[in-house]
């Protein structure tokens, strides 16, 4: 480390430790009663940096940039990418939070954008940067535009740019910060206008990269693989260098994202300061139920803001959100009189919104902060003093992605998890272990989901007619799909490759963020457009009659019409909440491997999956259903990827479970199994589906299934099978140590549930998952 940087460090080190304490700041939380909610405390030590000399082909005019900006020297991983990415190796760069992966990529991109402002042109070099969210694409241009590289010209290209700037960028622009979905609808089916940008094209920047996983991840893999096969038809060779959070087996996701070989730098070298992790049960309310989480969250934000902490606080959806800071300015007012200092962020604000909100977080005028987790990618802030988690966010890496929100400019820090009403809460706060010393979730993808590349391929033809030689970006499956295109009037075959054969826009038919058609949700007085849902879900939220609520204030569905892809809302209070009934059957179109375990198996393959939506409930807060109406909608097919395993009726009798109660028992071991499959895999429970039923006739036995939620498969189920027993292992224990007398949403109650939680049977299903795991001991693995 430089001296002058080391003095600088040393200085701030002596200010912050005089300024927050993140241990003392707990101990007053845990102070009385509260104590006991404390479960369990863990200390990120700190940790010195490790710093690399400037690569000596960087151009003077970056180093002098960066230098002023108080760079004296790259960490040595930003370095190592520096190296590998100026040497034309792609390369991803995994490391924590805060830990400088931009500059990695910063040196050699502005570098060669630099010394390429000397050609006749003016622009012999030009880089795409791709960010999943504007936010992110505001923050980096911001940061560019600071640094004024000179002659450099850095310019953000989304969907709010109007034409005539669209027009300069094409022709004028070296660094072009955009997204996924802008390259997919504009620069690829309009390369043509962009040639002289794409000949020229020297790096294609991929950030967040961790983000790019399941369904959406296939999406942004089949548009890269465009974007390269592009940009070969017009000379250029694109060094991708590829920026995630910390996460398992960074080398196999940027394979899959790319199609290419790429080199992996997870080594991180940046310095840390002490950060202290506890995880939080909520307490309990006088008749022994749990308190919420959000009300839990409120408390300790508004405890933390009264001592002076500046704090972010997330919760799982909007709504939350909005709950957690009304909660918070409620109870801050009732102690000090004001409910100044407490604000609430989440995705869609207007770029001004954002600028001011990041402006009063600097000046610490908002002390308090309820954020989704668009905080992740989204303001830039130098880190706060603490955080605050409503629930497990999911996974590892959004868990160590949120706790890096905390810690101002050095200083140490405090994030707290305060668990849900969730089975994987449940577990993780008696197995903190899992969380922090097993390694971060693998980012899942298949980039040769037929349901996906088949449209992208209809996509790639209309861009460039499309070959057998494009396999080498598309797969070995290209041919079959390709012919599959044809068949349906999409592709034209001819002797030199196949063709769009359609007047309209093949790009048009898909969409990156989901699988299908979405629904627009519209305010039927006013036509304002509240927000949007898959087809999927429309059935089971924005049916007619449904309580749907939109920031916090509830509307009642009047219209769903799914041909339209409307759903018509009024505003008000009904005075309950709704949740839909449906009925699920499955199929299996073909099992693909196979494992015996003695009398069980276990099984995976492609399924196809019916699910009707039946009827909805009227539902009051205290969870008394006032009412059930019938609803006549349509039945839905999906074919997908599922996990499932089998137990022989009178195995299941040894194991204690009569027969009569063997629905109850097997519906609770699906929810369960369902909960904790995010232990392994890069999902959420709304990510995957379950089935289960007494006697399936394609395997004429008791089946339990779990399934992706989404066209083709996700890779969820794939992972689960090849982690089964740890997987289910996890399950038995988690519903075998809950407290509950008979179920509940920490164990086996689901909140998605089609049958409204019944039957089930708690004991049954610790029975039935443990009689199935010891039949693993039984037989080798086979098929």
């Amino acid at each position: 480390m430089s001296e002058r940087r080391r003095s600088v460090v040393v200085e701030m080190d002596d200010l912050c430790s005089a300024t927050f304490d993140p241990h003392t700041t707990l101990a007053r939380l845990t102070e009385g009663a509260r104590a006991e909610r404390l479960r369990h405390v863990r200390t990120v030590p700190a940790r010195e940096g490790r710093t690399a000399p400037w690569p000596s082909w960087c151009a003077p005019t970056v180093k002098a940039a960066l230098l002023g900006h108080g760079i004296d020297a790259p960490w040595a991983h930003q370095a190592e990418v520096a190296e590998l990415a100026h040497a034309g190796r792609h390369v991803i760069v995994s490391t924590g939070t805060a830990s400088g992966k931009s500059l990695g990529y910063l040196i050699p991109v502005l570098t060669e954008l630099s010394d390429g402002t000397g050609a006749v042109t003016g622009r012999g070099a030009t880089a795409l940067y791709l960010a999943p969210t504007k936010a992110l694409g505001a923050g980096q241009e911001s940061r560019l535009q600071a640094l004024a590289v000179p002659d450099v010209r850095v310019a953000r290209l989304d969907g709010d740019t109007p034409s005539e700037e669209r027009r300069w960028i094409r022709e004028h622009a070296h660094y072009v910060l955009t997204n996924p979905d802008l390259l997919h609808h504009t620069l690829l089916p309009g390369h043509e206008r962009w040639a002289p940008f794409l000949r020229a094209l020297r790096y294609v920047v991929v950030d967040e990269c961790h983000i790019y996983r399941g369904v959406f991840g296939a999406h942004v893999s089949a548009v890269l693989r465009r974007l390269l096969r592009v940009a070969a038809r017009y000379g250029a060779t694109p060094t991708v260098v590829l920026a995630s959070a910390t996460v398992a087996e960074p080398e196999p996701l940027a394979r899959a994202l790319t199609g290419q070989d790429v080199v992996a730098v997870t080594a991180d070298a940046s310095p840390r300061r002490e950060a202290v992790v506890a995880l939080w049960q909520p307490g309990e309310l006088e008749d022994g139920r749990r308190r919420s989480t959000l009300g839990e969250v409120a408390d300790l934000l508004t405890d933390l803001v009264s001592s002076d902490v500046q704090t972010v606080a997330f919760a799982r959806s909007r709504v939350g959100v909005e709950q957690v800071a009304s909660r918070a300015r409620q109870a801050r007012e009732a102690r000090s009189g004001t409910a100044a200092g407490i604000a609430a962020y989440r995705g869609g604000y207007l770029p001004e919104e954002r600028r001011e909100l990041e402006s009063a977080l600097r000046e610490r005028t908002v002390m308090g902060l309820a954020a989704t987790s668009a905080l992740e990618l989204g303001i830039d802030i130098a880190g706060l003093d603490a955080v605050v988690m409503a629930g497990w966010p999911g996974t590892r890496a959004s868990f160590w992605q949120q706790v890096g929100r905390a810690g101002r400019s050095g200083s140490p820090s405090l994030a707290v998890l305060v668990a849900a009403d969730d089975p994987l809460d449940t577990y993780l706060l008696t197995h903190p272990e899992l969380i922090f010393e097993a390694p971060v979730e693998t980012c899942v993808l298949d980039p040769e989901n037929p349901y996906v590349l088949g449209p992208h391929l209809a996509a790639a033809a209309a861009e460039l007619p499309l070959t057998e030689a494009d396999e080498c970006w598309f797969g070995p499956g290209l041919r079959a799909l390709a012919e599959q295109l044809v068949v349906g009037g999409v592709l034209r075959a001819r002797p030199t490759g196949w063709y769009w054969a359609r007047p309209d826009r093949a790009t048009d038919h898909v969409a990156l963020r989901g699988a299908g058609q979405t629904v627009q949700i519209v305010d039927a007085r006013s036509g304002r457009v509240l927000g949007t849902v898959d087809e999927a879900r429309a059935l089971t939220t924005v049916h007619q009659g449904a309580v749907y609520v939109h920031q916090g204030e509830p509307y009642v569905v009047t219209e769903l019409d799914l041909d339209g892809s409307v759903a018509l809302v009024v505003a008000g209070d009904p005075g309950w909440s709704t949740r839909a009934r449906s009925e699920s059957t499955f199929s299996i179109r073909e099992q693909q491997t196979r494992q015996s375990w003695g009398a069980a198996s276990l099984a995976t393959g492609k399924v196809e999956v019916t699910t009707q939506v039946t009827a909805f409930q009227r539902v009051l807060t205290d969870g008394t259903v006032i009412g059930t109406h019938p609803l006549d909608l349509p039945a839905r097919t999906l074919v997908t990827q599922a996990v499932w395993w089998t137990l022989p009726l009178e195995e299941l009798a040894l194991a204690g479970v009569a027969e009569q109660d063997v629905p109850g028992a097997l519906h609770a071991a699906e929810h369960a199994s369902i909960g904790m499959l995010p232990l392994l895999a890069t999902c959420d429970r709304w990510d995957i589906g379950g089935v289960s039923t007494a006697l399936h006739p394609d395997t004429g036995l008791p089946t339990v299934m779990v399934y992706d939620g989404y066209p083709g498969g996700a890779g969820f189920s794939r992972r689960a099978f090849a982690a089964a027993v740890r997987w289910l292992s996890a399950t038995r224990d988690l519903v075998e140590s809950c407290r509950c007398q008979a179920g509940c949403p920490a164990c086996v109650q689901s909140p998605k549930c089609g049958n409204g939680n019944e039957p089930l049977d708690k004991d049954g299903a610790v029975a039935v998952l443990g009689h199935l795991l010891s039949e693993r001991e039984v037989v080798v693995p086979t098929g």
